[in-house]
C-alpha cells in the first residue's frame, strides 16, 4: 500500500517537473511527456482507490 502511494506521488512529481521544463524551455515535447505521465498516473491512482473502496464494501 505505502509503496504504491509513494509511486503515485513520484509520478505526479515527475509530471510537475516535465511541466516546469516546458515552462522553462518552451519545448512542447516536455508538455507532451507531462500530460502522458499525468494521464497514466491518474488512471493508476483511480484503479488503486477503486480496489481500496471495493475492499471496504465487501
Amino acid at each position: 500500500m505505502l509503496l504504491f502511494r509513494w509511486l503515485i506521488l513520484l509520478c505526479l512529481l515527475g509530471a510537475a517537473v516535465c511541466f516546469a521544463f516546458y515552462v522553462g524551455t518552451g519545448n512542447p515535447r516536455f508538455k507532451h511527456y507531462g500530460w502522458v505521465t499525468l494521464k497514466w498516473t491518474l488512471l493508476a491512482a483511480g484503479g488503486f482507490f477503486t480496489v481500496l473502496i471495493m475492499e471496504r464494501v465487501a
